[in-house]
């Protein structure tokens, strides 16, 4: 997920209009948040007074877009939960994916928490400490209907143009797989990369395939042909240390699961509940 030069960090408001009327005074108030203590419910020490600030990359549904002006999706609204166990706004920041790998947005203070659809490895836990589990994550090929392709082995044994995200899991598997993937900034431009034929198949987590296909242009359009186990695991992080925010979103999912919040996000925003995606081991991770 690649920024494009001089992309500034865009600041949006998630959830309500509450939330928006925040951003407000979000953006003029001081870097210590103004008046009011920076501290939580729990302990917790936010980047600034009154909001956990959240740090994401745009577009990337279900699990964050914006919508009719509002940051909405999957991601989202389990942050929010934890937002209101801590009594405070989520307040949304839309920066480039890189920093997600580097930690650096959290290390600097912008931000409490990363949360992009993004998956558990084990390079990314050396700058940054990884939620317990919170999705199962499979990769989807998807390909033009009547394209002939039926599964990646097919679609490398036909060199066929395969397109990827920069900068995730889904790039690093095909590579791994022998492809050499065209690079698209967002998921948006996979799709319409997809689309204007300047790749023939694309790589990208299931979970996003699904909305896509939700759209009946893009299922008259377009077909899965391949649905590929790779064993990933999303997570939200935290700045390395931070033990009592990691403690509050880790109670907040646990919460979601036993009560049945979990479910019904999981199918406003995803589909059809699976079970096994509310109970991922707590120690599993992918390459």
């Amino acid at each position: 997920m690649k920024t494009l030069p001089g992309r500034r960090t865009r600041v949006l408001a998630a959830g309500t209009a509450a939330a928006a009327l925040m951003l407000v005074a979000a953006c003029t108030s001081s870097d210590d948040g103004g008046s009011g203590s920076k501290t939580a419910a729990g302990g917790v020490e936010l980047a600034k007074a009154g909001q956990l600030t959240t740090c994401t990359h745009l577009p990337y549904p279900p699990f964050q877009s914006e919508i009719d002006g509002e940051v909405q999706g999957f991601d989202v609204a389990l942050i929010d939960l934890v937002a209101e166990d801590l009594g405070v706004k989520q307040v949304i920041l839309d920066t480039p994916f890189e920093n997600f790998k580097t930690g650096a947005f959290l290390n600097s203070g912008q931000c409490d928490v990363a949360a992009a659809g993004m998956t558990i490895t084990e390079e990314r836990k050396k700058n940054v400490d990884f939620s317990d589990p919170y999705f199962e994550a499979t990769q989807a090929l998807l390909v033009d209907r009547g394209s002939g392709i039926t599964s990646l082995a097919d679609a490398k044994a036909k060199k066929v143009k395969l397109g990827a995200q920069a900068q995730t899991t889904g790039e690093d598997y095909a590579k791994q797989q022998g492809f050499d993937p065209v690079s698209f900034e967002s998921s948006d431009a996979v799709l319409n990369g997809l689309r204007s034929g300047q790749v023939k198949a694309v790589i990208i987590d299931f979970p996003v395939v699904q909305g896509w296909l939700k759209d009946k242009a893009n299922a008259d359009a377009f077909e899965v042909a391949d649905n590929i186990n790779t064993g990933e695991q999303y997570g939200f992080t935290v700045k390395k240390g931070n033990t009592e925010l990691l403690a509050a979103i880790n109670k907040a999912l646990a919460g979601a699961k036993a009560d049945g919040t979990y479910k019904e996000i999981y199918e406003k925003w995803i589909g059809p509940y699976d079970e096994s995606a509310a109970s991922p081991a707590a120690t599993a991770s992918a390459s």
